[in-house]
């Protein structure tokens, strides 16, 4: 019984871990696309006065630098423009696996463990107030 416990048991931490990791990102990902979406409603769809497209990616990753701050996750987000005077801001969260919470070596045996990224978008009017088109 010992020797088969000691053969299961590092498989069973594996699995544990992996586990662990894919719902914790599963569960970041959902709170970034709810987060992300009413960031951009927020401080994208009508700024202030002389405030850009810029000024508006700038609020947003402040916003969602202050909800995602743990030290394995990081924010990124673009802006681009399309057809019509839209705008397309672009938000990505990267993720890095931990060891039940605790940080983790970035490479093992020489292989690199990427960050997984999830990335969300949102196209909206990009209305200015008091101008004449």
């Amino acid at each position: 019984m010992t020797v088969e416990l000691a053969v299961a048991f590092p498989v069973m931490l594996v699995v544990a871990v992996i586990a662990v990791n894919a719902m914790t990102f599963f569960s970041e990902c959902a709170a970034f696309d709810a987060a992300f979406r009413d960031a951009v409603r927020v401080c994208a769809t009508s700024p202030g006065y002389g405030e850009g497209a810029d000024r508006a990616c700038t609020l947003i990753k402040g916003q969602l630098e202050g909800a995602f701050n743990a030290e394995n996750e990081s924010v990124s987000v673009t802006v681009e423009a399309v057809a019509g005077g839209y705008r397309r801001f672009t938000g990505t969260i990267e993720f890095r696996a931990t060891l039940f919470g605790h940080g983790l070596r970035t490479s093992v045996f020489g292989v690199q463990l990427p960050a997984l990224s999830h990335r969300a978008s949102l196209v909206v009017d990009f209305y200015k107030p008091g101008v004449v088109l």
